[in-house]
């Protein structure tokens, strides 16, 4: 799993990696004949894709696109804030034909700034709304579901806050832990910020930083609820269920808790996929995300080891995950969450 680096951060990286990406272009080839969703017979040449979802996951989803349409996948990976700043500094000049992420909020930036084509039909039907941005300038491709990691033999599930807002009463006071700085945490701040307001994410922020205790990564986090260094931490459910796939060492302490209810600590965290309006191979770009939002695309997700939820083309997610309906996320649209608000309120609190 990526250790994800703080937004502020971000624009420093991107400004450095400018001078090697900017060389790496995508394909000069022109766009094939016919539909620009992309059969595996109307595309051809080449695509880049500047990838912030996890590395293995966008490598099984290009290998298996390139077997099935012979378009050559070049991928250059950052992390989501990184790289939605490097596509806005490269502008009009930019190499990418398609843009991933792991969260939200680095689409809405990109999508702001003007700089997405309009998605496929095609690519939006295969995707239910609850999962895309309203303004349809480029779709979920995944989800993952914030959870709250706790140590069994330290609380009982009675003593469980009942909202993830509960974590910044006093009564829970050096006894929980997060990842300020990652996108990850970010996305989750940004869904109390749309769902709650600016004033009750103030408020929370304020208590949070009282309250927890700051680990660098999500993995990490949970590693110390795991040692006995705190009782909770509030991440991603993925990592759980992928430390569990593996030897269960760093998790085998811990028990995830869904807060549910339509609370802001259910949020469901949709990572998208988006076509560049540069893209000098459009066919191939959409075409490529109608794979992965496809059924073959999707059955990545439900069969293999990212743990991730597989939101389209009906296909189910992987068994061992609580189902999406059972989770009883709130209602967010992906197109409003407000990553720089949040940089500046996190700020403001110091938890960065």
């Amino acid at each position: 799993m990526k250790i994800r680096n703080s937004a502020l951060a971000g624009i420093a990286i991107a400004a450095t990696a400018a001078l090697g990406l900017t060389a790496c272009g995508g394909s000069t080839t022109p766009a094939a004949t016919g539909s620009a969703s992309g059969s595996a017979g109307a595309v051809s040449g080449e695509i880049t894709v500047y990838n912030a979802q996890h590395e293995s996951l966008t490598q099984e989803w290009v290998d298996a696109f390139t077997a099935e349409t012979g378009v050559k996948v070049t991928m250059r990976q950052g992390d989501d804030t990184e790289m939605s700043n490097q596509i806005i500094q490269e502008g009009q000049a930019s190499p990418a034909d398609v843009f991933l992420t792991e969260n939200s909020p680095a689409m809405a930036q990109v999508e702001n700034a003007g700089l997405f084509a309009d998605v496929d039909q095609a690519t939006v039907d295969q995707v239910p709304s609850q999962f895309r941005p309203s303004t349809n300038k480029w779709t979920g491709i995944a989800a993952r579901s914030t959870v709250l990691v706790y140590d069994k033999s330290k609380i009982s599930e009675d003593k469980l806050p009942k909202s993830m807002l509960d974590l910044a009463k006093p009564e829970w006071k050096g006894k929980w832990a997060a990842s300020p700085s990652g996108a990850d945490f970010q996305a989750i701040v940004a869904a109390l910020l749309e769902l709650k307001g600016e004033t009750a994410t103030q408020e929370w922020l304020k208590g949070m930083k009282d309250n927890y205790k700051s680990y660098k990564g999500n993995s990490t986090a949970m590693k110390a609820v795991n040692a006995g260094e705190v009782d909770a931490a509030l991440i991603y459910h993925y990592y759980y269920y992928g430390d569990q796939a593996k030897t269960g060492e760093n998790s085998k302490n811990v028990t995830p808790y869904y807060f549910k209810n339509q609370d802001p600590g259910a949020f469901l965290s949709v990572s998208g996929g988006g076509v560049l309006k540069t893209s000098k191979n459009a066919a191939a770009a959409q075409a490529f995300l109608k794979f992965i939002t496809g059924k073959k695309g999707q059955e990545v997700l439900k069969n293999g080891t990212s743990f991730e939820y597989a939101i389209a083309s009906d296909v189910a997610s992987n068994e061992k995950l609580v189902p999406i309906k059972e989770l009883q996320a709130p209602t967010v649209d992906p197109a409003k969450l407000n990553s720089q608000k949040v940089t500046e309120l996190m700020n403001a609190a110091g938890l960065l």
